[in-house]
């Protein structure tokens, strides 16, 4: 790997691209300040990130760390009921995103991360995770075969990154020389100091883990993970940055899958242990998907312990059940929602429409929205609770009777309606698979074109034979016929942006 000069337009391009923020560094300057004196500091700036490129160090003055105890809950007096929140140098921030733009480059063209790695990387997120998962156990399923799931939760896996053996593996993947040397620079002598109102701590050095809150330390992370996924041919990963799942499928006996599962997580407690990365078998968990709750004695071991069988538990900030009907997440969007109608219901005599029109957006609209093409497409019947709420909220916000309609009301403050929005969620979707706009672990779980020649449905997909009706809610099944209902007008857009 080799480090491109940098030059200043690109320096001015990634500050003005930073959020407005106004929390301050350990030398009292905030990410507003610098944009208010970007023209007069872009050009030296740029000479300092270059020198640091071409010496392989990175400057000592940006390595302080300024941590604020924010309180969680509980009793105040209690420190470990504060989360420490650390707040870097502005200027890191800036050349460590120099730095990070041509780390992603190299490892885009030579394919060093694993396709099962969803975290942290350009094009992916929680919604292909989650999909690649879900596929996976209701294919299995569709097919008759057994499956497990285990959600493996590593304690405080960011901070027990071993140096040495991160330095080893970069130099195996090609980041070497210079380039390495400059890594090591940015890693080591790091210092930090708590700060609390006006009084501060003394300095301490920090001797192991990535920086916390830095750009690099979460693509450090997932370089130093990225072998996991090598360890065992049986196994199946989803990995979110530290948030790894695995999941086995089979047409053996349950007893004889355990047996194979058991050692093949044997395999996953050595690679751990050689990376000095430690299981938290309190939170990791297990789950045997299917309707049947027989077998309620089996037992999954890692190593000398015994992991606890859990019926439903959150992946990635969703409810997933063991028979993945999405009962459980859409009871817990249904009272996080019960709770926002009350606070709309109280604002109302308070605030004008515009600040409850904005209420809506930041307590309603994420939780409907987030990843709801994988838990949306399900029976209508589960779902008439989330959209009966919303049009209450809806005539809240625009000041309507109990029984008044809100079609109107929709169209004129710009919102989709809930089963609307499922649609335009899962099209959206469609279309990114369709012209392979997703990882390739996406994509390989839809067929290829039905037609060709430029005969009629020459753009359409293949719809696959199933046997279950949870298979059908997938949306390698119910997106691809959404996709195949569509107007050609829709299906030859030229960007994602004109097909929205």
């Amino acid at each position: 790997m080799f480090l491109k000069p940098i030059e200043e337009i690109e320096v001015r391009h990634i500050i003005h691209k930073c959020d407005n923020k106004t929390s301050t560094d350990s030398d009292g300057i905030s990410m507003s300040i610098i944009k208010s004196v970007i023209d007069g500091c872009s050009k030296p700036l740029t000479y300092i990130f270059n020198l640091s490129f071409q010496s392989g160090k990175f400057p000592n003055s940006m390595k302080i760390a300024k941590v604020i105890p924010l309180y969680k809950s509980g009793d105040r007096h209690n420190i470990t009921n504060y989360r420490p929140i650390s707040l870097l140098s502005q200027f890191s921030k800036i050349l460590e995103k120099l730095f990070d733009a041509r780390l992603d480059k190299f490892l885009d063209k030579h394919k060093i991360l694993t396709e099962k790695q969803y975290g942290f990387r350009s094009n992916r997120s929680t919604t292909f995770a989650i999909t690649e998962f879900v596929e996976g156990v209701t294919s299995a399923w569709d097919n008759k075969k057994q499956t497990l799931g285990i959600f493996i939760d590593f304690q405080k896996a960011f901070d027990t990154i071993n140096f040495e053996i991160l330095f080893d593996k970069l130099e195996r993947y090609g980041i070497r020389g210079l380039v390495l040397k400059w890594i090591k620079s940015y890693l080591t002598n790091r210092r930090q100091f708590v700060s609390l109102g006006v009084h501060q701590s003394d300095f301490l050095d920090i001797v192991c883990g990535v920086p916390q809150g830095s750009v690099l330390g979460p693509k450090l992370f997932i370089l130093y993970i990225n072998d996991i996924c090598n360890v065992s041919e049986l196994l199946n990963f989803v990995l979110f940055a530290d948030d790894t799942t695995i999941w086995a499928s089979g047409e053996e006996l349950l007893q004889q899958l355990l047996g194979l599962i058991t050692v093949e997580l044997d395999k996953v407690k050595k690679w751990c242990d050689r990376n000095k990365l430690s299981l938290n078998l309190d939170k990791t968990k297990f789950m045997l998907f299917g309707y049947g709750r027989l077998n309620r004695q089996i037992q999954v071991r890692v190593g000398d312990a015994n992991i606890e069988r859990v019926y439903e538990t959150k992946f990635l900030g969703i409810n997933i059940d063991d028979k993945i009907c999405w009962k459980p997440h859409i009871k817990y969007i249904h009272n996080k929602l019960a709770k926002s109608i009350s606070i709309l219901a109280r604002g109302k005599y308070i605030v004008d429409r515009k600040s409850l029109h904005t209420l809506y957006c930041s307590m309603f609209v994420p939780y409907l929205d987030y990843c709801v093409e994988c838990w949306g497409n399900t029976y209508k019947s589960a779902l008439c609770s989330l959209f009966k709420l919303q049009k209450r909220a809806i005539r809240i916000v625009h000041g309507l009777g109990y029984r008044d309609h809100t079609n109107s009301s929709f169209a004129h403050s710009g919102f989709l309606k809930f089963f609307d929005l499922v649609k335009y969620k899962s099209a959206v979707f469609m279309y990114k698979v369709r012209y392979n706009l997703v990882p390739s672990g996406i994509r390989g779980l839809f067929g290829d074109r039905e037609g060709g020649y430029g005969l009629r449905g020459h753009l359409n997909l293949k719809t696959q034979a199933i046997r279950t009706t949870r298979k059908s809610f997938c949306i390698s099944v119910s997106g691809v016929k959404l996709w195949n209902r569509l107007g050609d007008d829709l299906k030859q857009c030229t960007s994602v942006k004109q097909f929205k």
